[in-house]
């Protein structure tokens, strides 16, 4: 599978690269950038340890490179100011987005190539791309609230001192401020959270908290997420490659579930080789479905005004 990341001079492109270097599914990787020299520089950087991790294809390209490839990922975008909402970018991001997706267009895509959109704010800039690609919806996916997920488990995870990848809880809705987290699933370990040693509504409480604010203390702290933001892309691209089928809370377009309709948003979703398979549609809390039906009120309030 050939894998091009738009952005992959940037921190989070790089991190992609390199998080689906050290995962050693992907067969081809190429990183695509205005900045030319600095893509060389980090293909390079990646080639250099090839020996040590997989035998991978890696490579610097001009756009003209995605008209071959399986998954086109687009990171590329301006930064989110530490005091800044996601949704404030867009006025400053779609601009930037329609020249990508224009440079995309010419350069031609593959009949069932997955467009994968991370650049933010990230519902908004997937509802673009489905509208402007020409390419069936179920091809057009975003990263969504993958990334807010992962924060979650693991602040709750270390808050309770239990091992990460036995925290199983998901956000749903926009990734931004008006994510859901949703509670009433929650279990650790097979678990039921509610009735773990040490779980208290205060607990919850305070691990929403910081993983709401955790985008903004990263880029006041370090500039900008990249580690974390890496491995949750290529957690998506592996599912796809492998057409594993897993249930992930991709943005994608939505025809009906938990009311939602044309609008990009997460909610559960089966995720495989041809991009969105399915959508799972699970029982909420009443509190948690308003807040998501809310979630979709907000992102669609916020295209009407500037696409």
């Amino acid at each position: 599978m050939k894998v091009s990341i738009i952005g992959g001079g940037g921190l989070v492109g790089s991190c992609a690269g390199f998080a689906l270097q050290a995962g050693k599914i992907v067969r081809d990787i190429t990183l695509i950038d205005v900045n030319q020299e600095l893509c060389e520089g980090q293909a390079l950087d990646l080639l250099h340890g090839a020996s040590l991790l997989a035998d991978q294809k890696i490579t610097a390209a001009p756009t003209a490179a995605v008209a071959d490839s399986d998954v086109v990922v687009i990171t590329a975008g301006l930064r989110r100011k530490p005091d800044e909402s996601r949704l404030d970018l867009i006025n400053r991001n779609v601009a930037l987005f329609r020249n990508i997706l224009a440079d995309v267009k010419k350069a031609g895509l593959k009949k069932n190539a997955i467009c994968f959109v991370v650049s933010n704010p990230v519902d908004v800039l997937t509802y673009l791309a489905i509208r402007e690609l020409g390419l069936p919806p179920s091809q057009v996916i975003g990263l969504g609230t993958v990334l807010d997920t992962t924060r979650l488990r693991s602040m709750l995870a270390l808050r309770l001192d239990v091992p990460p990848t036995q925290v199983q809880v998901t956000i749903l809705g926009e990734h931004g401020d008006s994510m859901v987290p949703i509670w009433s699933n929650a279990q650790i370990a097979g678990l039921p959270l509610d009735k773990f040693p040490g779980v208290t509504p205060a607990v919850i409480a305070e691990v929403e908290k910081r993983t709401r604010g955790s985008g903004a203390e990263v880029i006041k702290k370090k500039g900008g997420a990249g580690f974390a933001v890496g491995v949750s892309i290529a957690d998506v691209i592996h599912s796809i490659a492998l057409d594993q089928r897993r249930i992930l809370p991709v943005s994608s377009l939505q025809s009906g579930a938990f009311g939602l309709r044309d609008v990009a948003i997460s909610v559960p979703t089966v995720v495989g080789r041809q991009g969105v398979v399915g959508t799972i549609e699970i029982d909420l809390w009443p509190k948690e479905k308003i807040a998501l039906q809310n979630s979709g009120n907000v992102l669609k309030e916020t295209i009407a005004k500037v696409l």
